[in-house]
């Protein structure tokens, strides 16, 4: 069975059928979620809100994006708003770090430095950016989408979705400046 007729039976209410698209889409939500959110608990929460949304919609789903891309535009969009209640709620958070491995293999000690200054700059630069500009930049950074996709994931034009990702790396560059200036 191909994912159009899995994605059809799913639409007329069959459990079995939206339980395989959640198996073969969990991972890349995931992804998505945990470098969106930075930790693996609001992850986990996104990702079962994500699927739980997408059963609640299956019957708007029209095809025009793929199932994946779909999925990924209601997971952005379940991180950002989790990502502005956090923002609300907490001013200080210990927010995990969605890059811990930044380094190559075989770096040098400086190297080695440099990158965990980096990786713990990174965690809270990225939650400086609005939930806008952090979905496009890991859409965009993580997930090695297009500009096309990231504006048909984030419903979007692709002209905002350039803009999106070019504010969040304006951004990073000047929170993390410090650090990138101290390795040279």
């Amino acid at each position: 069975m191909d994912n159009i007729q899995i994605i059809e039976k799913a639409r007329r209410g069959d459990h079995d059928a939206f339980r395989i698209l959640v198996e073969s889409h969990a991972r890349p939500v995931y992804r998505l979620a945990f470098r969106m959110t930075g930790n693996a608990i609001d992850a986990e929460d996104v990702s079962q809100e994500t699927f739980l949304k997408a059963w609640k919609q299956i019957g708007n789903f029209d095809g025009r994006a793929s199932f994946g891309t779909w999925l990924h535009r209601i997971c952005a969009n379940c991180s950002v708003d989790l990502i502005r209640s956090r923002k609300r709620r907490e001013t200080d958070a210990d927010v995990a770090d969605p890059q811990q491995h930044i380094a190559s293999p075989g770096p040098s000690p400086e190297r080695i430095a440099l990158s965990g200054q980096v990786a713990a700059m990174l965690g809270p630069a990225l939650d400086e950016l609005s939930g806008m500009e952090r979905a496009a930049f890991v859409l965009r950074h993580f997930e090695g989408m297009g500009i096309e996709e990231i504006s048909v994931a984030l419903g979007v034009l692709p002209g905002a979705a350039k803009h999106s990702v070019f504010r969040a790396v304006q951004k990073l560059r000047r929170t993390l400046r410090p650090a990138m200036s101290a390795s040279r």
